[in-house]
């Protein structure tokens, strides 16, 4: 019987078939242990000499790494495998010798890994990684399907900017001037007018130059806008969100953690309400720790944010930024007309914002005066400017960062090992 690695579980005590390549493998004189994964996990197979013909024990012996096969055993639990189970092996039928795979067991740079990032995926931490960026996605969809959102797909060339920003890619499209998109948020709050509750999950491009290890070029946001939602309301849905999402990474990826060596009593903790702090507070906290290089009305850096957050064991939201270093979109805080009722969500143990939101303007005369400021004129933003004049509504909406997301919450360093084909300031291979 065929089965995969990941259901092994079922076929305990039984004669089953696994399509596998060797991971790595090591042998002492009648016996020779395998390491083999399919993609949906590990598993040993352990090879005895006097239980195979000699011709598949000789293969087991001088098979290279990467090497598929078809492999037949016994499955049996064995507590002390970190998979928990093994194959007792009976045949091994191969499929493809590997020659000379690159990535060998030994210590690589990191230029030379990702050159190699189509083979690099193979390995166990890439594999652990990605699979936790799929839990993430899968927990999303099952967060806001649950509670009547509709998934809206916003278009990836665009004739305008959702930021106003320079930072864009410019492509000719026919006679036209176009983007790829930075975000889809201005076609999604058309989409929660005509349906209330919407959210897309798609990719987005910033042309910035930056290198830290907390940015991409390309990178995928998960973007909710809802109608008749205010600020409070909205945060109150962020927070329900990642708590959500962290649960679902804790309960259902126990093993990619544990292969990740992620301290997980940090994440345990991570659950709804999570703490705020004002924009002024937050100045006011940087200055007593030190800081020199920040005043009010400037953004903050990634040594800020990892500061302000060092001061919470939750991710902490930071609420209330001036008027003139957010978007045009942003609705001013009636009480207090030089910030925007928005907010900045920041990760802890320094992996900075994976949440930016706000509370939209829904008052065309207020709109208008923003475009004026920001000088966004022409037919672009005209389409935009209208939903403010057929039945505008309170409305809000935030983007999730999906890779700094996947950063946080499986522990690694920089981002570019969480999305599989990074797009980086100066790669575009492969």
């Amino acid at each position: 019987m065929k089965t995969t690695i990941s259901q092994v579980s079922n076929y305990e005590g039984q004669t089953v078939t696994i399509g596998a390549w060797l991971a790595n493998k090591r042998s002492s004189g009648k016996i020779a242990f395998l390491q083999l994964r399919d993609g949906t996990g590990f598993i040993q197979g352990v090879v005895v000499k006097s239980e195979v013909s000699e011709e598949d024990f000789q293969l087991a012996k001088n098979m290279t790494q990467e090497t598929s096969v078809y492999i037949t055993g016994t499955i049996v639990e064995d507590k002390r495998s970190p998979f928990g189970y093994e194959m007792q092996v009976q045949s091994i039928d191969l499929i493809h010798e590997a020659v000379d795979f690159p990535i060998t067991p030994k210590e690589h740079g990191t230029e030379f890994l990702m050159d190699h990032r189509h083979l690099w995926l193979r390995s166990k931490r890439q594999h652990a990684v990605m699979k936790i960026r799929n839990e993430i996605i899968r927990a999303t969809y099952q967060f806001f399907n649950d509670d009547g959102y509709v998934k809206i797909d916003p278009p990836i060339l665009t004739g305008s900017s959702a930021e106003g920003t320079t930072e864009l890619f410019h492509t000719k499209y026919f006679d036209e001037e176009a983007y790829l998109s930075q975000s889809g948020q201005l076609y999604m709050e058309a989409a929660a007018m005509a349906f209330g509750k919407v959210f897309s999950f798609g990719p987005t491009f910033r042309a910035e130059k930056s290198k830290t290890r907390r940015h991409l070029i390309e990178f995928w946001m998960i973007e909710p806008e809802m109608a008749f939602v205010d600020h409070e309301e909205s945060l109150e849905i962020q927070e329900q969100y990642v708590s959500f999402i962290v649960q679902a990474v804790l309960e259902n990826c126990k093993l990619e953690l544990d292969i990740l060596e992620r301290d997980t009593t940090k994440l345990e903790a991570i659950k709804a309400p999570f703490p705020r702090i004002s924009y002024d507070d937050a100045i006011v906290l940087l200055k007593e720790k030190g800081f020199t290089d920040i005043e009010w009305g400037e953004d903050f850096g990634a040594p800020h944010e990892t500061a302000i957050a060092e001061s919470f064991d939750k991710p902490v939201f930071i609420t209330n930024y001036p008027k003139d270093i957010k978007a045009f979109y942003m609705k001013p805080d009636p009480n207090r007309n030089d910030v925007v009722l928005c907010a900045d969500l920041i990760a802890p143990e320094g992996y900075g914002e994976i949440i930016g939101g706000s509370q939209r303007i829904d008052d065309l005369e207020l709109m208008k005066e923003r475009y004026e400021e920001h000088n966004l004129t022409g037919e672009a933003y005209k389409w935009y400017l209208e939903l403010r004049q057929y039945g505008s509504v309170p409305h809000s909406g935030f983007g999730l960062g999906l890779e700094r997301t996947v950063a946080w919450l499986s522990g690694v360093e920089h981002v570019r090992e969480t999305i599989p084909f990074p797009r980086l300031l100066n790669r575009l291979y492969p």
